[in-house]
């Protein structure tokens, strides 16, 4: 399915969402998140606090700075350095368990396997288009196998802020010397995406495959129920 309810602006970029868009991200997280509770559950002391201590110590990280909504690695971070030393850790060993929890969850969360048919299609819109990727996840792309695919890799804190904030798409445009309307942008939150999309002045397409509530009620200019739909581009 695709539908159209705006006409496109001819597109010279395409620029993806990467969880939940190119793959099914939650068993992704759901095992990097366990990753990290059995590294911190093994510490006693942490253990003891019981499991809504981790809410708690992020809740106070991000009150503490609240510019980490829009950087999720470093708020897991501070998280894990708040966390750790309130149980009385400091110095080399507060250092060493928060780089190992968070280093459980990062080789967790990038234990993805994206399919040879969506690699397939994003090599033949590649000959078409050039590939740029804008995420607000932590997902590192060098490490699986969408490594070398995308001209341009963006993601919040690291590159500006959160979608829907038009930062990233607007950094996009400035690296690319490029318009935003020749921007399609492509991923599965009305939120984020589509509403970042417009935002920044870009086009926007709506992966509508998650069964999602949302609050952006603006509408997407394409609308897909299929990543595979997007053969319609080529």
């Amino acid at each position: 399915m695709i539908r159209f309810n705006r006409a496109i602006t001819p597109v010279k970029v395409l620029s993806f969402d990467l969880d939940d868009t190119l793959y099914n991200n939650h068993p992704i997280i759901k095992a990097a998140v366990q990753a990290q509770i059995d590294y911190l559950n093994a510490l006693p002391d942490w253990q003891a606090q019981g499991r809504h201590y981790w809410q708690h110590c992020r809740e106070l990280a991000v009150k503490r700075s609240p510019a980490l909504v829009d950087n999720v690695t470093q708020w897991r971070k501070d998280t894990l350095q708040l966390g750790l030393a309130k149980l009385g850790y400091q110095g080399a060993q507060l250092e060493q368990h928060v780089s190992g929890a968070y280093h459980a969850f990062a080789d967790a969360r990038s234990n993805i396997v994206v399919s040879d048919e969506v690699l397939s299609l994003l090599a033949q819109l590649a000959k078409k288009y050039q590939l740029i990727a804008i995420t607000n996840g932590n997902v590192e792309v060098e490490r699986f196998n969408l490594n070398g695919v995308f001209d341009l890799v963006l993601q919040a804190g690291l590159h500006g802020k959160a979608k829907p904030h038009p930062t990233m798409f607007d950094q996009a445009c400035e690296q690319l010397n490029i318009e935003p309307k020749h921007i399609l942008h492509i991923g599965d939150s009305l939120d984020t995406d589509v509403h970042g999309a417009h935002n920044a002045g870009c086009q926007s397409l709506w992966l509508n495959d998650q069964q999602a509530r949302y609050a952006y009620r603006g509408l997407p200019d394409v609308e897909i129920a299929s990543i595979h739909a997007l053969k319609y581009f080529l």
